[in-house]
């Protein structure tokens, strides 16, 4: 196939491993193209700026190409350019800024449609993630301005009224950095505390900012209502306005399951909208397509990351090859 727009090979997706579907298919001499409808590494570029990873340099390589950090822990700015420099030293196809609005059987292949063009392939990867679409509260005021889902730099929130909601990693993150910058930070927990995933070397520091009172916790409550200068939430005793500038929602993220359904892919109806596929070729109900990553745990986003679903690429690509006689 060596027209502009005719792959053997669609990768819906230009995360981590959107980019080791696309290595593991040029090392197999196939003619494929990344598609992502952001930038390259979008979600990653989205984390926060002062992000550092839970997992080490080793486990966020991909292809077998080396990330050398200067920490135990790699960093936001360190995971780009590594990522940057796997696609451009590879010279990876990748089409960015250019989403995919559907994929549909054309021929006995796949017509993919985006924004700009469509294109057709035999086999489709789709490797979409899960850091596009927040979980929402579902709260009055929470399309107000001063709402935000994603949590870029402290430094905005500096002599402000800050209410963090969340208990996890980037809740904690948000909490702390807001805090050392000046912020008057208050936590709303879902539950007794501060959650169990929390990263271990963070984890003593958040707790101990909340039994000093320099961060207010708010546990086992619930944040009810928003409005331009104060917040409303329940808890054990009762309901409790305070005073807020700000609110920092990390309620967490969810894959793009209603573009799954639209393309076809079976998802489970028990709530956490699992889809369909083979464990041991990762690919779907619907023939040639395939899920890589994270967008295979549903609305379960804590079972894959890069570290344990770079492997997907790999397993991928072998049972195209196969399908295809090679």
């Amino acid at each position: 196939m060596n027209s502009s727009n005719q792959f053997d090979i669609i990768i819906v997706g230009g995360g981590p491993i959107g980019l080791a579907c696309a290595l593991e298919a040029k090392k197999a001499g196939l003619q494929y193209c990344i598609l992502e409808k952001g930038c390259l590494v979008n979600s990653l570029y989205n984390y926060p700026i002062n992000m550092t990873f839970f997992s080490t340099s080793e486990k966020l390589e991909i292809g077998g190409i080396p990330f050398v950090s200067n920490n135990i822990k790699p960093t936001r700015p360190e995971a780009l350019e590594y990522y940057r420099r796997v696609a451009t030293s590879n010279k990876l196809t990748i089409h960015l800024q250019e989403e995919v609005t559907g994929i549909t059987p054309h021929n006995g292949k796949y017509e993919v449609v985006t924004t700009k063009q469509t294109y057709h392939t035999t086999f489709v990867v789709i490797a979409t993630g899960f850091y596009d679409i927040p979980v929402m509260m579902n709260i009055p005021g929470e399309d107000l301005p001063k709402v935000v889902h994603y949590y870029k730099d402290p430094h905005f929130y500096a002599m402000h009224k800050v209410l963090v909601v969340g208990a996890n990693n980037s809740a904690v993150d948000a909490a702390l950095e807001t805090w050392r910058k000046g912020a008057e930070v208050s936590m709303v927990l879902r539950h007794e505390g501060i959650g169990k995933r929390v990263k271990y070397w963070v984890k003593p520091d958040i707790e101990n900012r909340i039994k000093e009172n320099s961060i207010k916790a708010y546990t086992n409550s619930t944040l009810m209502a928003i409005r331009e200068k104060e917040v409303d939430i329940q808890t054990p005793d009762g309901l409790v306005t305070i005073a807020n500038d700000y609110v920092i929602a990390m309620t967490g993220y969810q894959p793009h399951c209603d573009f799954l359904q639209q393309v076809g892919i079976h998802l489970s109806d028990d709530g956490v909208l699992q889809p369909t596929y083979d464990p041991d070729t990762m690919e779907t109900n619907l023939p040639n397509i395939y899920l890589a990553g994270v967008v295979c745990g549903g609305m379960n986003t804590h079972v894959w990351f890069i570290e344990n679903s770079r492997e997907h690429a790999v397993l991928i690509i072998n049972s195209i090859r196969k399908k295809m006689g090679l």
